[in-house]
């Protein structure tokens, strides 16, 4: 069978779905192996096919192991009829026999469409999954390709993205053949398919279009801390800078307002709230219930609560139409937000001076003790870090002492005079005179820092032998060697020699 005709089509298959030549192959293989299998109608069959990418052949063979004794002769072949074909054939080995598959059945040619269609379907779905999972929570630009009533069928070039109507913009119009950015929320894995959902509601596209508008966010000088979004109506956001020289505000509304409006005219024409983020909540509350006046900030008494004192004038304003403006602080703070006027706390006799006090206190007090953690953790990690490098310190130099030391000691060992039978101290009678010599001097030495005033009558050992040295009679000048024990003992135990010297 040849196979030129089908590698055009795995070329295509391979371009158009994103799928490797390879996996075609083997689908191709698998396809061919079970509709041979359904044609001799043997399931458990050993098929391999090999297919040439030059010269575009396809051989399909059936393998038979080799036995002594054959017991099913649809997997097995006995070991002399198989080196009927192959004298060096072993037991245990693979006897392949080619089949033709030209004359493959409708049914088999059906099966082998099929199983074709399932393997791609399945590599297809991986590789679309493996491709957009990277990319999830990123911003990426799409075409629509249809609306229908409850989602919009966005291509995104390798895939077809659905967006919900959950991720879609209130009020927005959507038209077959826009392009617009979308982020990518979601990717699953089904029987039918890799699915790809996106949205345009989701606050993660207000941050990936500011990061794409300022520079100082993409470089991480300015970072968007915490972000609130009501679709269509109003976003806040909070941003922090990591340079004291750089305002966050400022760098996200741009010179005049080109940056911040950028992003507006993408959400047509959805408000932002800008403000600076804040490490105390007390700030924090005030910066997010913006543009109200915040009189007061202290806990409920509940977990995450805070109770919020306004003016009675700015009630509305901090609640929102339709509680608007304090679902976002929540949302952006984390905290359960209870927003009360004046008059109702004084009526129910709140002294919420007193209570926010103490509030500031207890956050000073935190942030005080945060510091002093902070800074004994410093300490004790730069404590453990000097232990550790005067640890290392001692085993480097351990390790070059004890080189010293022990060369030392074998110099010492080599330096001690050994004492050895006379027959050997007489042969080395040269070694003996330097030696002798040696201890000569350094009786000197002790003798002329013992006595106060040098004896000018006084002739040592030393110059008696220099003065032999120069007169060339040394033996007669050798000062003679007081006998230790040893030598004595020696002296009594071993026969007496005469040398003639």
């Amino acid at each position: 069978m040849n196979v030129k005709e089908i590698i055009p089509a795995i070329q295509a298959i391979e371009e158009n779905r994103n799928i490797s030549k390879e996996v075609v192959v083997e689908a191709l293989k698998e396809a061919l192996a079970k509709a041979y299998r359904k044609q001799i109608d043997v399931l458990d069959a050993l098929i391999s096919v090999d297919i040439d990418d030059v010269s575009g052949d396809v051989h399909l063979y059936q393998e038979y192991t080799v036995v002594n004794e054959v017991e099913d002769d649809e997997l097995e072949i006995s070991l002399e009829d198989a080196r009927k074909r192959y004298e060096s054939i072993q037991i245990g080995e693979i006897y392949r026999v080619a089949q033709d598959i030209d004359g493959l059945g409708r049914a088999a040619a059906l099966l082998a469409k099929n199983v074709m269609k399932q393997k791609i379907r399945e590599a297809e779905k991986q590789g679309v999954y493996d491709e957009y999972i990277d990319k999830l929570d990123e911003m990426v630009l799409g075409m629509i390709e249809s609306v229908e009533d409850k989602f919009v069928v966005i291509n995104l070039g390798k895939t077809l993205a659905m967006m919900p109507k959950a991720g879609q913009i209130p009020g927005e119009r959507y038209v077959e053949g826009q392009t617009i950015r979308v982020v990518i929320t979601e990717v699953n894995k089904d029987t039918k398919g890799a699915q790809v959902l996106v949205s345009r509601s989701d606050a993660k596209l207000v941050k990936r279009l500011f990061e794409k508008e300022v520079p100082e966010i993409f470089q991480g000088i300015v970072e968007i801390k915490a972000i609130a979004r009501e679709a269509g109506e109003r976003t806040k956001m909070a941003v922090h800078s990591y340079d004291p020289d750089v305002d966050p505000i400022g760098a996200c509304i741009g010179p005049r307002g080109t940056r911040v409006q950028v992003v507006i005219e993408e959400l047509k024409g959805e408000k932002i709230d800008i403000f600076e983020w804040s490490d105390n909540p007390i700030e924090l509350i005030r910066n997010s219930l913006a543009p109200a006046l915040v009189v007061a900030v202290y806990p409920s008494g509940e977990k995450n609560g805070l109770v919020v004192i306004v003016d009675d004038s700015q009630l509305s304003l901090a609640i929102g139409k339709k509680g608007k403006n304090a679902r976002l602080a929540v949302r952006l703070t984390g905290h359960r937000i209870d927003i009360k006027s004046k008059s109702d706390a004084v009526e129910q006799g709140i002294d919420y001076t007193a209570l926010m006090s103490a509030y500031e206190a207890e956050i000073e007090r935190k942030k005080v003790q945060k510091e002093i953690d902070a800074a004994m953790a410093k300490q004790e990690a730069l404590i453990k870090a000097r232990e550790a490098e005067q640890e290392s310190a001692e085993t480097i130099v351990e390790a070059e002492v004890a080189p010293v030391i022990e060369a030392e000691a074998v110099s010492e060992l080599e330096e001690t005079p050994v004492e050895e039978p006379a027959e050997t101290v007489l042969e080395a009678e040269p070694e003996l005179e330097e030696q002798e010599s040696n201890i000569e001097q350094e009786v000197v030495k002790k003798r002329v820092k013992k006595e106060l005033k040098p004896r000018t009558d006084y002739v040592s050992k030393f110059e008696t032998l220099a003065e032999a040295k120069k007169t060339g009679d040394i033996q007669a000048a050798r000062p003679k060697r007081k006998p230790s024990r040893d030598d004595e003992e020696k002296k009594k135990e071993e026969p007496q020699a005469v040398f003639d010297l």
